[in-house]
């Protein structure tokens, strides 16, 4: 058996951010490694566990988390699971939403709540520095000097090594590069939901990494018929699609497929294996 079939999420290809740091683009989510709600910890545990060390073994080197996960318990279990960490795998989190119950999620982007966040999530990851810290939203209560000049703060005093945005237009994206570069976008994206298309195009013009959340839009009619029409055609499932779409979208897209169970990161990871042909991106055309 070839290397490339024990580990297919390394036939996704690969995308480098911020210029040092190769990842395959088959990459996992960590959102829900937690409780329902995305609040508390999960309800097998063990099962999670399992989940985070079989992520490397299926060849996926990003691995996407927040603070606010859990709160905290996904940054939690993927220390537990996988620290000390192998070569090569980039840890990627987040900071700039409260937790105040089950799917709550004000936002707060004052230093000192920032401060509270990168500190809290290097202590739990077990790190010196994280390789990809995000921004998880803009807080219009906050001027954006106040948070966007902390984590230039921040990164020039070794805590973080590159810098990202999360639902972020072109305009937020040129006001952070005044701060810093910016080497990753996470917008939520899939192929019934492409309103970020003009930011895509941006980040492609400018080697930045696009991180889709949400790839499977549940709410999109058309959309799902299309994705079934296609999966039925490889004998696929819907998110396998969803998942393969994103992956010949763009060169820049780096999908976060997230589940809690072994079987599901199995069958996600599949997506990587499967071309879409001339026929399917009829049925599914790729972004203009």
């Amino acid at each position: 058996m070839q290397a490339t079939d024990q580990q297919p999420a390394t036939q996704a290809g690969t995308i480098t951010i911020g210029g040092d740091l190769t990842v395959n683009r088959m990459a996992y989510g960590a959102m829900r490694i937690t409780g329902e709600g995305i609040w508390g910890p999960p309800k097998d545990h063990d099962e999670c566990i399992r989940v985070l060390k079989r992520t490397l073994e299926l060849g996926i080197n990003f691995i996407d988390t927040a603070d606010s996960y859990g709160p905290y318990v996904s940054e939690e279990l993927i220390a537990e699971a996988l620290h000390p960490y192998p070569d090569g795998l980039v840890i990627g989190t987040k900071g700039a939403l409260l937790r105040t119950g089950p799917n709550q999620w004000p936002v707060d982007g004052s230093r000192k709540h920032l401060e509270e966040a990168l500190n809290g999530s290097l202590k739990r990851l077990k790190l010196d520095r994280i390789d990809l810290y995000q921004l998880h939203r803009f807080d219009p209560k906050v001027p954006s000097e106040e948070f966007l000049g902390f984590l230039q703060e921040a990164q020039q005093q070794g805590k973080i090594r590159h810098i990202g945005l999360s639902e972020v237009g072109i305009e937020q994206i040129e006001e952070a590069k005044q701060y810093f570069d910016v080497v990753s976008v996470q917008n939520m994206y899939n192929f019934g939901e492409q309103r970020w298309n003009d930011v895509l195009k941006y980040c492609e013009q400018n080697n930045i990494a696009f991180i889709p959340w949400f790839p499977l839009n549940a709410g999109n009619v058309a959309a799902e018929n299309a994705i079934k029409k296609v999966a039925q055609r490889h004998g696929a499932t819907d998110y396998q699609i969803a998942l393969a779409w994103l992956l010949a979208a763009s060169p820049v897209m780096l999908p976060i497929a997230g589940t809690s169970s072994v079987k599901h990161l199995e069958e996600n990871v599949k997506a990587a294996t499967i071309k879409l042909t001339e026929e399917d991106l009829q049925d599914m055309p790729l972004p203009q």
